[in-house]
């Protein structure tokens, strides 16, 4: 009885915040524009305290503070135009219908609360006690064994804080997770201990920003800078670095380098939307036609040629190579001779060695994902698979899923596979799913709604 009492009185509560606005001969035409004002002017205060802090430079102050004024000009101007039209049309409006919107929803709203909740609720079942309810499975966080998991290698890294690989395992988890700033902390200590891995680097850069909401700072910026010192053709740090200039104001500086990026990126690689959608923001920030500066990007990376055989990179594979005959029980390093394969474009020995890999960790997710890439670097493009893909890569990219029903890489390509082979409905699927698990600000889930939102038109 209790239960009815307290639904009675919220469902009351409800009706009385909205029928009487309906029941005012004039609304408050303002109110939504003076709040929008209120919101803007303390993004400018928030602003301010960021420039203050260092955490974005002069220029890109300057440029953000613009844009907030024209959005706070736009709001005023729409505020008068709202205002002339509700004083033009406040004569003509009946006030009975007003009060017969409001008895409406009087009634209806009651009414059909009561009709949803009387096939669904159950207002007897007991209730369940806190301490027995796992909230953060509720909330849809990751399961207990990968908590748990967590915890354990906190636990090692606290005694062993010199383990350069399990920082690296730690920040990557967190970024699955979408806490950057714990990411950014983890790769910061893997940078602080292998200083020449620019892989580290950059990703350490990717999280800082990720962590400052999308925003590249200064300190990011330094290391996407070094990254290219190193590899000029590091994709992300050129990508960063491009979105710096946009977020600077240097619309048509960062077009251009997304262009030279679209145009030699392969076909096939994940990255390639992000940075199409990007190209598509700011040639429509230039009033330029987006399909008229969109380049074709590069053949996909199965029938790229392979890199110049590095003599360096050439000597540290065959010695890895040579430790694992020796010693053929390291998964891991299995793992490592297949990417480095795959680098030198050797798929034929990339493929055996992401086999050897994943038949002494059959159930290690790395393991599978890199025998998944050295099969799809091996087959030309559009073999084996009716979508593209050939059909042993995409058997064992679903077998990641089975162990890591959320991993990124596995639902991407498969729904990619999908999407080629004209299984809309089935790449949908996958590709809802990724969005579900990336974080609001990441910064490639605009690319990816995208994507989805083109499924519907058959692209």
């Amino acid at each position: 009885m209790l239960f009815w009492i307290v639904a009675a009185a919220m469902t009351a509560g409800v009706v009385l915040l909205i029928v009487p606005p309906l029941l005012k001969t004039r609304g408050a035409a303002g109110s939504r524009a003076a709040y929008d004002l209120e919101v803007y002017r303390d993004q400018l205060t928030e602003l301010e305290r960021e420039r203050a802090r260092g955490v974005i430079t002069d220029t890109q102050a300057a440029a953000a503070r613009a844009e907030i004024g024209r959005r706070m000009l736009a709001v005023a101007a729409e505020a008068e135009r709202t205002a002339a039209a509700a004083t033009a049309a406040e004569g003509t409006v009946a006030p009975w219908r007003s009060r017969a919107v409001a008895a409406v929803i009087a009634l209806a709203l009651p009414l059909g609360a009561l009709a949803v909740y009387l096939p669904l609720g159950h207002p007897d079942q007991p209730a369940v006690p806190l301490a027995s309810r796992d909230l953060q499975q509720e909330r849809g966080g990751p399961p207990p064994q990968v908590m748990a998991a967590m915890d354990q290698l906190r636990a090692h890294l606290a005694a062993n804080p010199d383990d350069r690989q399990g920082w690296d395992l730690l920040g990557r988890t967190y970024a699955r997770m979408g806490d950057y700033p714990r990411a950014a902390d983890a790769l910061g200590r893997v940078v602080a201990l292998a200083p020449d891995d620019m892989e580290a680097l950059a990703a350490w850069a990717e999280m800082l920003t990720n962590a400052n909401s999308g925003i590249v700072p200064e300190q990011a910026q330094t290391a996407f800078a070094a990254v290219l010192e190193k590899d000029p053709q590091e994709p992300r740090s050129r990508f960063y670095l491009a979105l710096s200039r946009f977020q600077a104001g240097d619309i048509p500086g960062a077009l251009e380098r997304w262009r030279t990026l679209a145009a030699e990126t392969p076909a096939d690689a994940p990255w390639l939307p992000a940075v199409q959608d990007r190209i598509r923001d700011a040639a429509g920030r230039m009033g330029i036609d987006a399909a008229s500066v969109m380049p074709q990007p590069a053949p996909p990376r199965a029938a790229a040629s392979a890199p110049a055989d590095d003599p360096a990179i050439r000597a540290m594979v065959d010695s890895l190579a040579n430790r694992l005959r020796d010693d053929p029980s390291d998964a891991e390093g299995w793992q490592r001779l297949a990417r480095s394969y795959s680098v030198l474009g050797e798929h034929d020995k990339a493929v055996e060695a992401g086999r050897q890999a994943v038949e002494r960790a059959p159930g290690n997710v790395g393991a599978l994902l890199a025998y998944a890439d050295a099969l799809l670097g091996r087959a030309p493009h559009g073999a084996a698979g009716a979508g593209g893909m050939p059909a042993d890569a995409t058997e064992v990219l679903h077998r990641v899923l089975a162990l890591e029903p959320g991993n990124p890489d596995a639902l991407w390509l498969l729904g990619l596979d999908a999407a080629l082979d004209g299984r809309t409905g089935e790449a949908s699927e996958l590709w809802n799913r990724l969005l579900a698990g990336m974080a609001p600000n990441d910064p490639n889930r605009s690319a990816l709604l995208d994507r989805i939102e083109r499924l519907k038109t058959g692209g």
